[in-house]
């Protein structure tokens, strides 16, 4: 890569793309991207290891099951859940499958419509969501550690991730103690 004499000459190009290079005041659209990117990917690998290794599911799980627990009666049209999670209706069938198999969710016909199918949260998909949602809580309170993140930091975040359209279930219920531990 050939870097120009002076730097108000623009680039050769010819030359790859250099992510980290100063394009003025302003940073590369393209560097912030990528790095977002990677956070995201940072942030799933530890929520997935930390609710696979407890519960056997994947944060791709942990959240469609939260869609189904805020949802009217627990139950939401596949086509409903595949637009709130941003999938495919195919995806939705190929996620729901494992969890329907462990009897976390259960498939349900409209009483009016057959072609119409309904995914519904169990009982005993309620009580294993609480104890995910237990460990989720501590997986992000480790992450976001007030020694490493400040009250303004993360709402700064926030804002900018809903500015870039990532916006959250509904509120989940405040956390209690651990369901699934003895007292």
């Amino acid at each position: 890569m050939t870097t120009p004499l002076n730097p108000a000459d623009p680039p050769n190009p010819a030359d790859p793309p250099n992510p980290g290079a100063d394009t003025g005041s302003r940073p590369d659209p393209l560097d912030t991207a990528l790095r977002l990117v990677r956070a995201q990917t940072a942030v799933v690998k530890r929520f997935d290891a930390g609710l696979s290794g407890l519960h056997g599911v994947s944060l791709s799980d942990f959240t469609l099951l939260l869609h189904l627990a805020q949802a009217p009666g627990g139950r939401m049209r596949r086509v409903d859940l595949a637009e709130a999670l941003g999938l495919t209706a195919s995806g939705v069938t190929r996620g729901l499958a494992p969890l329907e198999r462990i009897g976390l969710v259960a498939r349900e016909a409209a009483a009016r419509d057959a072609r119409v199918a309904y995914a519904t949260l169990t009982p005993t998909g309620r009580e294993r969501l609480a104890e995910m949602l237990y460990t989720a809580r501590q997986i992000a309170a480790e992450h976001f550690a007030p020694d490493r993140w400040s009250s303004e930091d993360l709402t700064g975040l926030s804002t900018l991730l809903t500015r870039l359209g990532g916006t959250a279930p509904a509120p989940t219920p405040p956390a209690g103690p651990n369901p699934g531990a003895n007292p």
